[in-house]
């Protein structure tokens, strides 16, 4: 879909009214940049952004129908449309002119590109403002591409930068940077800037040297040597973690949250749900859900849940009592998973 728009743009095929609704940020940015490149091609363009979360759409199609000074064409970005997802009646925070937007649809400025941003994943499609939109401007949903469209993606995108990608580098890549595209941009772009005038392709080894770790990573690494009964990897993590200032108490709450997640992961597991139904159900990126299937082995939910209790009470201990802080989530991590803490 955003393909087609990307070679309509180039062949200068350019529409009054764009409307782009869904969360992949990735799709809107490219498509504003390659719309300005356009427009640019003969001189520089006004380009007007606006938050309608804090101003009316009204000013919106006041700046559309004004004639550019400099140029042929303006782009009005119109970002958080937010009276296009479902409110309370009464809980709107601006009162927009609606019969105003729709004259402007029906009638658009011929001087000026307009691309309405509503990054939700779901419309309110009651709406009669919605279904208004969606008629009279080209509408595009912006949503993440299935794992396997998105390692092509991933293999096409180094192939531009002239950098070779295996398939376990691509695989390491999606495990530590998950479904982002925007940041697997920027990690790719690293990594071509890496291996560029030389020969070496990306493999698993080199995406892991190369690629930032994230702190949820790094404790997923530790809670998952932790149930396999890695004590000294378990404990080497958590020092790390320390040496790098990261708080006991912080730590603690993110195991939690990823030991709840587990927890709600094996449960829909075993109710017949998929991997991509699980994510979907519980709004998590769908990578962390597949290493949580792919890593699960022989534990069991009463092992994740006496867990959880220990990390309530080193919770506890951590905000009413003094003394060395550190050994409260060190000695949860020496004792085996499913220890029952007194």
């Amino acid at each position: 879909m955003f393909q087609k728009l990307w070679k309509e743009i180039e062949k200068g095929q350019i529409a009054p009214v764009y409307v782009i609704a869904g969360q992949e940020s990735y799709f809107v940015d490219e498509t504003v940049k390659r719309m300005k490149a356009k427009l640019s091609e003969i001189e520089e363009i006004d380009t007007m952004t606006f938050d309608l979360e804090e101003t009316l759409v009204d000013e919106v199609i006041d700046e559309a129908d004004t004639i550019p000074f400099f140029s042929d064409k303006k782009l009005v970005i119109a970002k958080n449309c937010t009276f296009l997802k479902a409110t309370e009646k009464g809980k709107e925070k601006l009162n927009h002119d609606f019969k105003k937007l729709e004259k402007f649809l029906q009638h658009p400025s011929d001087t000026a590109v307009t691309i309405f941003i509503a990054p939700f994943e779901k419309l309110d499609e009651r709406k009669k403002v919605t279904k208004m939109m969606k008629e009279h401007g080209t509408y595009l949903y912006a949503e993440t591409p299935k794992e396997r469209d998105l390692a092509v993606w991933v293999k096409h995108e180094m192939a531009n930068r002239q950098a070779i990608i295996l398939d376990e580098g691509i695989e390491r890549l999606m495990d530590l940077v998950g479904a982002n595209m925007l940041h697997l941009q920027s990690e790719m772009d690293k990594l071509a800037l890496y291996v560029a005038n030389s020969t070496q392709s990306i493999d698993g080894v080199l995406v892991e040297e190369m690629v930032a770790k994230t702190l949820e990573q790094d404790v997923f690494k530790l809670l998952n040597a932790y149930i396999q009964g890695d004590k000294n990897t378990a404990l080497m993590m958590y020092h790390d973690l320390l040496r790098q200032k990261e708080e006991p108490i912080a730590l603690v709450a993110l195991i939690s949250s990823q030991v709840r997640l587990m927890s709600n992961v094996y449960y829909l597991l075993s109710k017949g749900y998929h991997p991509q139904q699980i994510s979907k159900q519980l709004k998590v990126n769908p990578y962390r859900v597949k290493r949580i299937v792919e890593d699960r082995g022989s534990i069991t939910e009463q092992q994740l849940l006496d867990a959880l209790y220990g990390l309530g009470e080193v919770d506890l201990q951590l905000k009413t009592m003094s003394g060395n802080r550190e050994r409260f989530l060190e000695f949860f991590l020496m004792k085996p998973i499913g220890y029952r803490f007194k």
